[in-house]
């Protein structure tokens, strides 16, 4: 392909891959529209804000890693919206390392993080390329109000809170459904704590005289981003949305699938879970409404002598998502990453980056941040 498109969306068909087109042409940044069906890359290309200034082209591809290292070659940074990536991701993942690309996704299996690391990230380091899996809201946004309570010396603990209001797109409850099946971990001591069946949690919405119901949601990224981050030691994360009923439904169906569809091969269970997941999104949500859609970060540090607690409020976490993947590219393309191999948005950008970014396009408030901690009294 022209290396005068240095940016590839694959997957721009999706709801967050329609998100990044409009934050790359924002960016003024040329990019290649990929999917498997050019036609229909077409037809939702039509429809994205502001696409006819766009300097951009439509490419079909098959998803095989020879297809899509032809198609990655003379690009410099690879988007891949195509999940669940556990599934779907390593082709992309192969395909990028062979054209020397960087590459992020959206992704929120903790499964395919760590085996993402274990396989490729020294390769990608090799090579001083950034490998950055889980770019998104319900990730990096609460890693950035992590990070603001780090800077704290001497606070080790992390406890992680990511709410927001809304309802999952069809790849979002696709990838939910996925990650059911595995098991998932939380951080104690430097080490992986697999979670118990069933955890749940009330928890306290910060701004607001109400409680909600919170779940470890596959345990998120951020247990496998702090692991080798020497400031932390625990690192425990819970999330979900706002709407109650939306949560109790995920417990019962949590509770079916570890009866009846575990039990089952690998490839029946697959079966079994796209179909459960399209039963309950099959279609594309509105766009969404910065009154209705928001969310929220909450970030407790603690460490033996200290604490800080860092809160993020935010709206449209797909259009935070789309706009922190465009950045990645944006910024890769101009000023080498902090950080090469395996990284995180915040290790590879930049923390304080990021949250300028996020405020610079209206998408979060100014954090929150109260700190007690010897010497210092902030809030």
């Amino acid at each position: 392909m022209s290396s005068k498109k240095p940016v590839v969306i694959y997957g721009v068909t999706g709801y967050t891959g329609r998100l990044v087109a409009e934050y790359l042409r924002e960016y003024r940044l040329p990019f290649i529209a990929a999917g498997r069906d050019a036609k229909r890359i077409k037809e939702v290309m039509d429809k994205v804000p502001g696409i006819e200034n766009a300097d951009y082209e439509i490419a079909e591809v098959e998803h095989s890693t020879a297809a899509l290292t032809k198609l990655f070659k003379g690009a410099k940074v690879v988007l891949n919206m195509v999940g669940p990536f556990m599934k779907y991701g390593p082709e992309a993942v192969e395909a990028a390392l062979a054209a020397g690309c960087h590459y992020s996704d959206t992704n929120g299996e903790q499964n395919w993080m760590m085996h993402a690391e274990e396989t490729w990230g020294e390769k990608f380091k090799e090579k001083n390329l950034v490998l950055a899996p889980g770019i998104a809201q319900m990730y990096t946004t609460g890693e950035i109000a992590a990070n603001l309570c780090l800077e704290t010396p001497g606070l080790d603990k992390l406890d992680i809170l990511v709410l927001w209001k809304g309802f999952p797109t069809y790849a979002s409850t696709q990838t939910i459904f996925s990650i059911l099946t595995s098991d998932f971990y939380y951080l104690e001591q430097k080490q992986y704590v697999k979670w118990p069946f069933g955890a749940k949690a009330e928890v306290a919405v910060p701004g607001q005289h109400t409680m909600a119901l919170a779940l470890p949601w596959g345990g998120t990224a951020h247990p496998v981003w702090f692991k080798n981050d020497p400031r932390v030691s625990d690192c425990k994360v819970m999330g979900g949305v706002f709407e109650r009923t939306v949560m109790e439904s995920v417990i019962q169906i949590n509770a079916v699938i570890e009866e009846k569809i575990k039990p089952l091969p690998k490839a029946e269970q697959e079966k079994a879970l796209s179909d459960m997941a399209a039963s309950l999104q099959a279609g594309m949500p509105p766009r969404e409404n910065p009154r209705i859609n928001i969310s929220v970060d909450s970030v407790h540090a603690s460490g033996a002598l200290g604490r800080a607690h860092c809160v993020i409020h935010g709206n449209c976490n797909y259009k935070q998502t789309g706009l922190m993947q465009a950045y990645f590219a944006y910024h890769l393309l101009q000023a080498p990453s902090k950080r090469y191999g395996f990284a995180s948005g915040c290790q590879a950008l930049g923390h304080r980056e990021l949250l300028g970014v996020l405020q610079q396009f209206g998408l979060v408030s100014e954090p929150i941040l109260t700190v007690h901690a010897p010497g210092v009294r902030r809030g």
